[in-house]
């Protein structure tokens, strides 16, 4: 049975448009415990939103997990992994943090809970919603 999760990134350090130029990419960079243990919980064929933070601040695309864990190869502590990941759909229509922030059912998302946390789980509910609010199935 699939997850489903919610990973963050800078536009302006890797972009939705560079992981559809790129076809696929490692998620590595990740430097907390809790954002750690998602990842390691991840399987492949798990969906992920793409949120853009900092600039953008909204869901731009859904990836899927195409390698579980494994060591970032940036780590030289050997504490942290990373998976792969590739696009899976684009959204027609982004869904911004405002609208998520306004939404009854998205307000509680960990992801606003938390905005901090990198990688953070989501429910098939919120899943579906945030598909659907993106114009996509």
């Amino acid at each position: 049975m699939s997850q489903y999760w919610l990973i963050k990134s800078e536009p302006f350090k890797y972009s939705w448009e560079q992981l559809l130029k790129d076809k696929k990419t490692f998620w590595d960079g990740i430097r907390n415990f809790q954002a750690r243990k998602n990842l390691m919980s991840m399987k492949k064929g798990d969906k992920c939103l793409f949120y853009h933070s900092n600039e953008g601040l909204a869901i731009v695309g859904v990836a899927e997990v195409i390698q579980t864990y494994y060591p970032d190869p940036a780590d030289t502590t050997g504490r942290w992994v990373c998976v792969d990941i590739q696009p899976y759909k684009n959204l027609k229509k982004y869904v911004s943090l405002q609208e998520i922030k306004s939404h009854p059912v998205l307000k509680n998302m960990p992801f606003v809970k938390q905005q901090r946390l990198s990688v953070s789980i989501v429910s098939k509910e919120e899943y579906d919603i945030i598909c659907q609010l993106g114009g996509i199935k």
